[in-house]
């Protein structure tokens, strides 16, 4: 077993992102770009797959009901949540169909949706991101070091430089925790 090997792995990576000036702008904007969507009564959409999407879901539970403080929970959802929606979807359509369904069913001009996909090519994701570009909303994306065809479709991307998806996926939620520790605090400053 190589467990140190692992842990200065995932060091590496995260001493990557801590000397990437481009990363902290990009986290700046998407953080304001969440607390302006909260503002205007939005909601926050998360889609991803496999581990992405118990990311996903991980930080929609951080917003909807809280990170550090008690506050009034906000609205965010990961859209595979609904099984039955899910499943129904993908054998009336494909499972290429699951998220973009969903994006035309609850999203808005002004909403945004957060996308995970390591390889940033899977297609129900880039068919999600699709839909909320034709609906108007702020797309967020989290991949790898390629992008794959992310790029395009996201107003905010975070590559990862990393191909190793575990790696990947520790960084996503790293900086997803970071978004919702600074959107809480913002949007609830009176609260202690």
């Amino acid at each position: 077993m190589e467990l140190k090997k692992q842990i200065q792995e995932a060091i590496k990576l995260k001493n990557l992102l801590l000397e990437d000036p481009e990363l902290f702008r990009k986290l700046e904007s998407c953080i304001q770009k969440i607390i302006d969507c909260y503002q205007k009564e939005g909601k926050v959409l998360f889609c991803g797959n496999g581990g992405s999407a118990a990311d996903a879901q991980h930080l929609a539970a951080e917003l909807s009901g809280r990170y550090y403080l008690d506050r009034p929970p906000l609205n965010a959802e990961a859209l595979h949540v609904n099984s039955s929606f899910i499943t129904a979807m993908a054998n009336d359509y494909s499972f290429e169909k699951v998220y973009e369904r969903m994006v035309y069913a609850l999203g808005k001009k002004g909403d945004i949706l957060m996308a995970f996909s390591t390889s940033g090519n899977s297609p129900n994701i880039i068919n999600a991101l699709q839909a909320a570009k034709t609906l108007g909303m702020i797309t967020i994306g989290f991949t790898g070091e390629s992008g794959g065809k992310m790029p395009p479709l996201c107003d905010i991307l975070f590559k990862m430089p990393s191909t190793d998806t575990p790696r990947i996926q520790e960084a996503h939620i790293l900086l997803g925790h970071i978004m919702c520790e600074n959107v809480e605090s913002s949007l609830f400053s009176d609260i202690k």
